[in-house]
């Protein structure tokens, strides 16, 4: 039994997430029903996460088991002959038999797009979050500059999956502006439930003075999600980078 990482790129507009569902179409699904036909069995895909409904992926890692004997560099282009145009498998290779794409993942790094702009783009709609107020991405770095570290994110998640745990470790949390294109991206260790997104409605906060960059700590330690900002739509959300140790790590590079 051969076990198989594979690095993927989908636009999640369409689907219902990544997470298999009964009656919703998602990522998932789609991609297993493309495994069962190249390779001839049924086969369970594990991803990297859950990403949600609308939620893109530039980058994500997806592993499964296989008696199939087709090379793995040929894998790509015979799933990609059955998936339909908005997602595609990059990559494939064979994973050591204790891999797990989820387990095994170090950290990730999201990027939200907002398109901040007067008039609305209709190339970006589904793709980027439309916000024609001024932002001022000076003040959105001080911000995010206090997301970084370990700290309890509880008051920046949403009701949803069940951790032990919800502290976490940001890396880092980026700010740039190209043209009328606002990019945050934000690695971490792991995110809670919209975690990423109620960060990046929070720097939306700051921005128009509604939270000061420097109340945040307190916040956090306090987490009370009312008190910071909204979780913003998933349409501009993509997962953009995922790290693994060995010869998946240098898949996804």
């Amino acid at each position: 039994m051969r076990n198989i990482a594979l690095r993927l790129r989908y636009i999640g507009t369409r689907y219902h997430g990544w997470q298999e569902q009964k009656r919703d179409v998602t990522v998932a699904g789609v991609l297993q029903e493309a495994i069962r036909k190249i390779c001839g069995h049924e086969v369970k895909v594990v991803g990297c996460g859950r990403t949600d409904a609308g939620v893109h992926a530039d980058r994500y890692c997806a592993n499964f088991f296989t008696t199939s004997r087709i090379p793995a560099d040929r894998l790509p282009l015979a799933l990609n002959s059955v998936l339909p145009p908005d997602i595609a498998v990059m990559a494939a290779v064979d994973a050591p038999p204790d891999f797990n794409a989820i387990l095994s993942c170090e950290k990730k790094e999201y990027t939200y797009v907002i398109h901040n702009a007067r008039v609305r783009d209709p190339f970006l709609a589904d793709r980027a979050y439309f916000y024609p107020v001024p932002l001022d991405e000076a003040v959105m770095k001080r911000a995010a500059a206090h997301f970084v570290g370990t700290h309890d994110f509880r008051g920046v998640r949403s009701v949803g999956t069940e951790t032990k745990t919800t502290v976490r470790t940001v890396y880092w949390y980026e700010v740039e502006r190209e043209g009328d294109k606002i990019y945050l991206r934000v690695c971490a260790d792991g995110f809670l439930y919209n975690m990423a997104r109620a960060m990046a409605g929070t720097l939306i906060y700051a921005s128009e003075g509604k939270i000061a960059p420097e109340d945040i700590p307190a916040l956090l330690e306090k987490g009370d999600r009312r008190a910071f900002g909204p979780t913003v739509p998933a349409c501009g959300l993509y997962l953009t980078r995922v790290w693994y140790p060995g010869v998946v790590g240098e898949m996804m590079a």
